[in-house]
């Protein structure tokens, strides 16, 4: 736990110097905020990616051992897919990552999930996000991947903004865990 300790305080360190900004921003949701967090900044870098994988596979491992993959809504979930099925088969316990589409693949199969062909239906799955405002995309992600036949049982975020989207995701019946939540961040 000790190493999950340095390894948490390394990445808030990393997001706050990296990826946060405290100014007025607008928001996806169309929502007005004092802070904006892109967390790809961080997620992307060699050390950001290694640390993700390593406290989202310990906390995928905790709270939704039955998983046998891991993926979200492109292109926030995308890195953190990466970093997860990276350091899960560095660990002997291999979570294939999926990555979900906002609209169908425009030729070919019209796939929405790519990495669909690694589950059978059924398989149980962890969704991963970066940062949860209001939920939306974390709900589409659940609910994509119901229609294709994965059984999602664990959200994963890396920050929750504390605006009422975890609420909101838990309502699909999918409890969410954040690494952190705004009040990790500068006031």
């Amino acid at each position: 736990m000790r190493v999950a300790a340095a390894s948490r305080e390394r990445l808030l360190a990393l997001l706050t110097e990296k990826s946060f900004k405290k100014q007025k921003i607008v928001l996806s949701s169309g929502k007005e905020s004092d802070f904006y967090i892109d967390c790809k900044k961080t997620a992307l870098l060699a050390e950001g990616h290694f640390l993700v994988g390593s406290l989202f596979f310990e906390a995928i491992r905790t709270a939704a051992p039955d998983a046998v993959g891991v993926g979200g809504l492109t292109m926030g979930a995308d890195p953190l897919a990466s970093a997860v099925a990276l350091v899960s088969h560095q660990q002997g316990h291999g979570l294939h990552a999926f990555y979900v589409r906002k609209e169908p693949k425009g030729h070919g199969t019209g796939q929405w999930i790519e990495g669909l062909g690694a589950f059978e239906k059924g398989a149980k799955v962890a969704i991963v996000e970066d940062v949860i405002t209001t939920g939306a995309s974390t709900i589409k992600a659940i609910e994509r991947a119901r229609a294709e036949g994965l059984e999602p049982v664990g959200v994963f975020a890396l920050v929750d903004r504390d605006e009422g989207g975890k609420a909101a995701i838990e309502m699909t019946g999918v409890k969410v865990n954040a690494l952190f939540t705004r009040q990790d961040f500068p006031a």
